[in-house]
């Protein structure tokens, strides 16, 4: 179809139609002016007109000089875009106004304003990505934007398409920069081609024709396309576009042709041969290449052959142990080279892939069946660990300095004479050791003997382990074997081992094995094709596509499988979806309902809907995930965010309703303590010092700068007696017990070893705290009551006692979770003088827990209904007025009364037959 008009009436045409809808919009408000006027309230109307490729959920923040703000919703659509209504009591002058999403994502940066009001009524016209304020349909759609009213055709400007992409395997959506006719009755002259072939356009559709001409439209092809042609789409007056992927990848279409179920990707190794296979569903031809040495530059490549499901096969003959390879996809006619994502181990710097005999790095002692004893999840006490800092001091007394090994080492000690090394972990009493990233991560020169640093938080291949902490980063079976000796080492210590994982990102997504192998498919990406940053890394997996799913779960079952592991810490889970978690949760419950999954709950990503993510918020929908409790971490300390702001401990007032939701393990307690709806107190990862953000002594050393070491060493054991006798599962950061230090480096990721390491001088210095942390766990360990199961017995068992200002303090009665105690009473006091509170009782209650001494065993005993609490100070007492039968357990009355009516019934039978 041609469609050609002179300038002078295009331009004629347009303001006519311009005022005929300002014209409509006025005599449809006339009868409402003067009711408003006359109302004493004022009404506010705003038509927003979004960016055409923008599919973000906008909604209004208003708020009057009065300050009186809320959220409003788009409640209408006109022809111009979508309309919010919304009334005010009063005559206003000024109203503020911000077009954002629930996530706080802004259409503009800076605050708008409405000024202009007529009768009572304040209305504007915005459009998206624009900050001017419009005051009438004609301004807004004055300057020929695509996002008036009435789509310009103008005549004199380069047509072009400023979008065309492909959202199911046969439907292409497109954007005008100029309107174009459109009449629903045919192809609308749109051509597309698959390498120059043209396709069958079965119907073009629009749901945004306005006056017969649109600038959107999707198109829908007789058949599919395939992925490994170049496809095009052209129009007459608009030059030919490359269509790029888009929605697709996440398509219906996609996941039914290309969702490959099985089991064998990677490589797989026997001594006979090795067997490849490789998910590529866009390439047009894939090659095996295989290299003799870790830093060849040319290898020998093999064709391989296609597959199912948009695999690659091929297999090679012979045995291949230590082989390194690659795979190159020819994806357009343009050739890259990649890791297979699967490889279970790489060569130096991870450059390239290795063939491995995975039993063949199996240690002399290795027990893959067999684990320490745990039984609740909630039962966990988990230790923060950094490989390298865990032995890189030299006063650590270990060997294998920075490595694996170091955790196989035994009897070692320090510059004391006293245990460091795994034999003072498991003296401290902590049931977990979780290792910070020990996959293969980039930014550290394995091949490099100068000192380097990292967290680790930078993946490169995720199913090798970190070549850095082996001590043979050219040999591809040596970090493997390794690191099975340091899991081993930990598990006959009785030490759990949970790993850190980083799916949510990579160290770089356009250089990744991933988007090399299938470009456009691993990660998310803004309407306009850039990657999104929503995990501050400048790139986001997109778990929500079936194989990226498939690929994380494979990867955490490996692991778990193969090195034995006890739980996984999942680095901003919010930004996976919840349908990976819970699939996850479900494939490790089968394998052993043992094993913990945690992770960071915070809600950073726009991209996902917001009832999919795996947040906080959606924690009532992951059932036997935990998630790190934010609100008691800042509520004892003050936030993160402020590195002066003060919480509880250190002289914040009105903390206390934060710190009640930690203790209860975040559980919906009550109509004020309550945190993330109905969750069980498992799902709540208690802690105040993390790798993240300043170390808890740093924290008080720059809140309390006057105050002197004595004051805040009591603030920091109160805050660690909170952590410990709170529901949920408690969380510490290696070396938290003996008042680590970073020098007040509060994002310490890539500095040195100074920073970093674990200092066992430290430990020497502050063994009381040490003592008092280990007496502590004892007393977690050895009661139950601090460990509850669900939020009924919760809220059952524990009530919060009336307390003076900046004092906490509860009690937990009726043997809970069969406590060997009937009634345990805990008090917390933030005040710089002793408080008392009054008991639910008066008995002879024992002391435990001061603010000197921890444990199990009475410190001292005091008779009464009087609780003395000493300031800055946390305490732990229990009745010990009764004797041995009334502190039985209601459980152990019950076996003993039946057991004593069976004996009576045996022995009454018995005498019943010896009279006979």
């Amino acid at each position: 179809m041609n469609f050609k008009i002179g300038k002078n009436k295009s331009k004629t045409l347009s303001i006519f139609l311009v005022a005929v809808l300002v014209i409509t919009e006025l005599l449809l408000l006339m009868p409402n002016v003067k009711t408003f006027a006359q109302s004493g309230k004022t009404k506010i109307i705003i038509h927003y007109a979004k960016t055409p490729n923008s599919d973000l959920k906008w909604n209004m923040w208003l708020w009057t000089d009065k300050n009186d703000e809320s959220k409003f919703e788009f409640n209408g659509k006109d022809e111009f875009g979508k309309v919010c209504v919304a009334e005010f009591d009063g005559a206003l002058n000024k109203l503020g106004f911000i077009v954002r999403t629930d996530e706080w994502r802004k259409d503009t940066v800076d605050d708008r304003f409405i000024e202009k009001f007529n009768n009572g009524v304040g209305e504007v016209w915005l459009k998206g990505g624009d900050t001017k304020v419009y005051y009438s349909l004609a301004e807004a759609s004055a300057g020929g934007s695509k996002l008036a009213a009435v789509p310009p055709i103008a005549i004199g400007k380069t047509s072009e398409f400023i979008v065309a992409k492909l959202d199911e395997m046969n439907s292409i959506s497109i954007e005008t920069n100029i309107a174009f006719p459109f009449t629903a009755k045919g192809n609308e002259g749109i051509i597309v081609k698959s390498d120059g072939q043209i396709l069958t356009v079965k119907k073009v559709t629009s749901d945004e024709v306005i006056t017969g001409i649109t600038t959107v439209a999707k198109i829908e092809l007789s058949e599919n396309v395939n992925l490994g042609k170049k496809i095009t789409v052209s129009k007459l007056g608009f030059p030919e576009k490359e269509v790029v992927l888009g929605d697709v990848m996440k398509s219906a279409s996609f996941e039914k042709m290309f969702y490959y179920e099985g089991t064998d990707l990677g490589n797989t190794y026997s001594k006979d041969k090795t067997s490849f296979r490789v998910w590529a569903p866009t390439a047009t031809e894939v090659k095996l290449v295989t290299y003799k040495k870790w830093n060849d530059k040319i290898g020998i490549d093999s064709s391989m052959k296609k597959g199912e499901k948009g695999t690659w096969t091929f297999d090679l003959n012979g045995d291949q142990k230590d082989v390194f390879y690659t795979y190159k996809v020819n994806i357009e006619g343009v050739w890259t080279e990649a890791v297979d994502p699967y490889a279970r181990s790489v060569s130096a710097n991870g450059d390239k892939g290795a063939v491995i005999d995975l039993k063949g790095t199996d240690p002399e002692i290795w027990n893959p069946g067999e684990k320490p004893n745990f039984t609740n999840l909630n039962d966990a006490i988990i230790y923060e660990l950094h490989v390298r800092d865990f032995s890189i001091d030299k006063n650590s007394g270990m060997e294998n300095k920075g490595k694996f090994l170091a955790f196989t080492e035994k009897g070692t000690k320090g510059t004391d004479g006293k245990r460091t090394g795994v034999d003072y972990i498991k003296d401290l009493g902590v049931t977990h050791v979780e290792l910070m990233p020990i996959f293969d991560y980039a930014s550290v020169d394995e091949t490099s003997s100068k000192a380097q640093y990292n967290w680790g938080y930078n993946p490169k291949n995720y199913n090798a382990p970190e070549g850095s902490y082996s001590t043979d980063p050219y040999n591809p079976s040596v970090r493997v074997k390794e690191l099975k000796q340091a899991v081993q080492s930990l598990h006959d210590n009785g030490l759990r081992v949970n790993m850190d994982v980083v799916y949510n990102h990579m160290y770089s997504s356009n250089d990744s094995n991933f988007n090399k192998l299938v470009p456009g498919y691993y990660f998310r990406y803004d309407k306009d094709g850039t990657a999104t940053n929503e995990s501050g890394f400048g790139n986001t997996i997109a778990s929500e596509n079936a194989m990226a799913r498939k690929f994380i779960v494979d990867s955490v079952m490996y692991w778990a499988k193969e090195y034995n592991l006890d739980g996984f810490r999942f680095d901003l889970m919010g930004l996976l979806d919840i349908n990976t978690m819970t699939e996850i949760r479900k494939k490790l419950s089968s394998l052993d309902p043992s094993i913990l999954i945690m992770g960071e709950g915070l809600d950073m990503g726009t991209t996902l809907l917001s009832d999919a993510k795996a947040t906080q918020k959606n924690a009532s929908k992951m059932p036997g995930i935990s998630l790190f409790n934010d609100i008691i971490r800042d509520g004892i300390k003050g936030s993160v965010l402020d590195a002066k702001a003060k919480g509880f401990v250190n002289g914040k007032s009105y903390e206390e309703t934060k710190i009640e939701k930690g203790i209860v393990g975040g559980i919906d307690y009550s109509n004020d303590i309550k945190t993330w709806g109905k969750i069980s107190p498992l799902q709540s990862v208690n802690y105040v010092e993390t790798h993240d953000n300043n170390t808890l002594w740093d924290k008080l050393l720059l809140t309390n700068p006057k105050d002197d070491n004595e004051i805040r060493l009591k603030m920091h054991k109160l805050a660690d007696s909170i952590i410990l006798t709170s529901q949920g599962i408690p969380f510490f950061q290696a070396g938290q017990e003996f008042l680590r230090t970073k020098g007040g480096n509060s994002n310490s990721y890539k500095s040195n070893d100074t920073v970093n390491k674990l200092d066992w001088t430290l430990k020497s210095k502050n063994i009381d705290t040490v003592n008092y942390f280990k007496g502590l766990i004892k007393l977690r360990k050895e009661h139950p009551a601090f460990k509850m199961n669900s939020a009924e017995m919760i809220k059952q068992n524990l009530k919060f006692l009336k307390s003076p200002q900046n004092v906490v303090a509860y009690e937990i009665s009726h043997n809970a979770n069969m406590d060997t105690w009937s009634d345990i009473v805990v008090a917390f006091n933030a005040n710089r003088e002793d408080v008392t509170i009054k008991l639910s009782k008066s008995c002879t209650w024992n002391i435990v827990v001061d603010g000197e001494k921890s444990g199990v065993k009475t410190i001292k005993q005091f008779k009464g209904d009087s609780l003395v609490v000493p300031a800055l100070s946390s305490i732990v007492i229990y009745d010990g007025s009764e004797n041995v039968f009334t502190t039985l357990p209601f459980w152990i009355y019950t076996v003993l009364i039946l057991c004593g009516v069976t004996y009576l019934i045996l022995f009454l039978k018995g005498r019943k037959q010896s009279l006979e």
